[in-house]
């Protein structure tokens, strides 16, 4: 279980431990990332006193005998053999080891290309340790690669020529490159693997010679290799089926019976199975026997899950305050056509808003869209406005690897109660689009990528709606790796909605800003529309975000940011709010941490937001 941290304790603990001077020393040292040429600098200078330091001959060292290498190798052989540190018992024992280590050392020195070594034991005079003097020679390079194919893919087509050419020209071990035995075999696993991804599902390496010639320090690669026949998908084996219906595996197939064997194909239909809730494992996979290359069978080894699942999760933000939730899943709540339906429940509940939530969807088709049905009733109570709120939605989905998007109707019924100013309901019938594209590297942790967000809808008087309106937002994430440590994240988001008045329109299809992913140095959703003594929802939106990470650690990182925006009601009236601070950022087990303090350009005021959630 995950603590509840409060900020102000939090806070408190920083200043206790590191004090304003440590504070600011730590906000220094993230501003030395902006500077490369120090950094340039730095490592240059250390890289110097480490070279000085570094000699062929180990003059610090309680080992019996001193090994002597050059940089090249010392550092394999130290890696790999051991040197005793106690006394021989006696000469014989000493003369075994040496003899036993010289072997070794030539082993190890032949799998990185040198084949020519000299290895002598040098004894001084009393009082001095003998040294292991290791020479490795010329190292072997690489002077001719000869790669020879049989089986169906040697017949004289055109097609077949590409293709051989095409895995001749990714070989990776080309002449005059160093021969390494871990090289040469990552290069025939590769080669192989290349030809059976796609067709040749039985290939194999016939025939591998590397000749080497120790005197003149060349090797000569030959690698002779079978396709053997072309492979063509056939019916599905599928085992461990107990509560479900075949139809639900077979829906995902992305392949047709007869066409050519391709491994990603296989890859494919095996992580579209294991997205379902209703497997705990999934295993495709083929066996490549020759005597059923025209028809192979694929096997489906599932474990079925359990079909209900409960959920707790805890969290604090500042943005709406503690925060503890339970969920409820079943896979298989209801049985349409021999398709489960899935059922999907969350209560949440925060200081400043309370969410019920229940959904009911279809599961994805081969091409990836479900259909869903969903309920929720909310309540709000921030920057004295409180609302409450039910909503239906009916939507068509798809999600693939990099892709989101939804579309389809909502109905909502909103009560909301500014301080200070009269109650009103508001009401609409939405027809809503909404697509989401991810492509990041860690989608907890990103380093390098990018998110792009659109959402376009709108609804009618005419049609249960109590005025015409039409919502546009779009939304722009992106990261880039600046060295090895360190981030820079840009953040932009831009909202209208295009309607007479703001009136009659509920708080989802409006905007307000500020706070954490937001506004930084307001409060949560404070930039807005003053409604007597309450911030409402505008229909003009634009907020940014320019950040800088270094990480002094792999789970510890200082940042620095700017950001700016404003929600109005009208573009004449907006009038961007600028706030600017530091940060710490933590890799927790449970999840990202963020804790920054942030300071308003405008009046000077200091705010600290807090971000931390743990699920399980």
């Amino acid at each position: 279980m995950v603590l509840n941290y409060s900020t102000q304790s939090f806070i408190s603990l920083l200043i206790h431990f590191y004090g304003v001077r440590g504070l600011f020393i730590t906000l220094l040292i993230v501003l030395c990332a902006f500077n490369p040429t120090a950094i340039t600098v730095v490592a240059a200078a250390q890289s110097n006193q480490n070279s000085d330091k570094e000699t062929e001959t180990e003059t610090k060292s309680d080992a019996v005998i001193k090994l002597s290498a050059p940089k090249s190798v010392k550092k394999l052989i130290k890696e790999y053999i051991s040197f005793p540190e106690e006394p021989f018992v006696n000469d014989t024992a000493r003369a075994v080891f040496v003899r036993k280590t010289k072997e070794e050392i030539r082993e190890l020195l032949a799998t990185e290309g040198y084949f020519t070594p000299t290895i002598t034991l040098e004894d001084h005079l009393a009082g001095e340790k003998p040294v292991l003097k290791v020479a490795p020679g010329k190292r072997t390079r690489v002077a001719e690669v000869t790669i020879e194919f049989q089986g169906d893919l040697a017949t004289d087509t055109a097609e077949h020529q590409e293709r051989m050419e095409q895995l001749r020209a990714n070989w990776p071990l080309i002449p005059r490159k160093f021969f390494r035995s871990a090289v040469w075999e990552e290069a025939k696993a590769s080669l192989l693997s290349n030809l059976a991804e796609s067709e040749y599902a039985a290939a194999q390496i016939v025939t591998s010679e590397a000749e080497i010639d120790p005197a003149a320090a060349t090797a000569k690669l030959k690698v002779v290799i079978d396709s053997g026949p072309v492979f063509y998908f056939g019916d599905l084996q599928i085992s461990g089926l107990q509560r479900y219906d075949q139809g639900l595996v077979t829906s995902y197939v992305p392949f047709q019976k007869g066409e050519v064997y391709r491994r990603d194909q296989i890859l494919a239909f095996q992580a579209a199975l294991q997205n379902l809730p209703h497997f705990s494992s999934v295993s495709v996979s083929i066996d490549p026997d020759i005597a059923s290359h025209q028809a192979t069978p694929i096997n489906v080894i599932l474990t079925e899950a359990r079909a209900q699942r409960i959920g707790v999760g805890v969290g604090y933000s500042t943005n709406t305050g503690a925060r503890g939730e339970l969920n409820y899943r079943h896979a298989n709540l209801i049985n349409f056509h021999n398709q489960p339906l899935n059922f999907i429940s969350l209560l949440r509940y925060e200081q400043k808003r309370q969410t019920l939530f229940a959904r009911l969807e279809t599961i994805p088709d081969r091409n990836r869209y479900l259909f869903s049905l969903s309920a929720k009733v909310e309540r709000t109570d921030i920057e004295d406005l409180k609302t409450f709120s039910q909503r239906v939605s009916f939507n068509r989905e798809r999600t693939t690897e990099t892709m989101q998007s939804q579309y389809g109707l909502t109905w909502q019924r909103e009560e909301r109660s500014p301080a200070g100013a009269p109650d009103t309901v508001s009401e609409a019938l939405v027809l809503d689009s909404w697509w989401r594209y991810r492509n990041v590297d860690n989608p907890l942790f990103a380093r390098r990528g990018h998110i792009s967000e659109i959402r376009f809808g709108g609804g009618t008087q005419y049609v249960l709606s109590k005025r015409d309106f039409v919502r546009m937002y779009a939304r722009h994430q992106h990261w880039w790796p600046i060295g090895e440590r360190d981030v820079l994240y840009l953040r932009a988001e831009l909202g209208y909605t295009i309607a007479s008045s703001r009136l009659g329109i509920p708080q989802e299809y409006l905007f307000r800003a500020g706070g954490i992913n937001s506004v930084r140095g307001h409060n949560f959703l404070s930039l807005g529309v003053t409604e007597g003594d309450a911030i409402v929802g505008g229909r003009t939106l634009g907020t940014g975000t320019l950040e800088y990470v270094h990480w002094f650690t792999e789970n510890w990182g200082g940042a620095i940011f700017t950001d700016v925006g404003d929600a109005t009601d009208s573009w004449k009236s907006f009038d961007p709010s600028v706030a600017y601070g530091s940060g710490i950022r933590w890799r927790s087990p449970a999840g990202p941490l963020a804790l920054d303090l942030a300071r308003r350009h405008d009046t000077g005021a200091l705010h600290v937001h807090l971000s931390i959630a743990a699920a399980f």
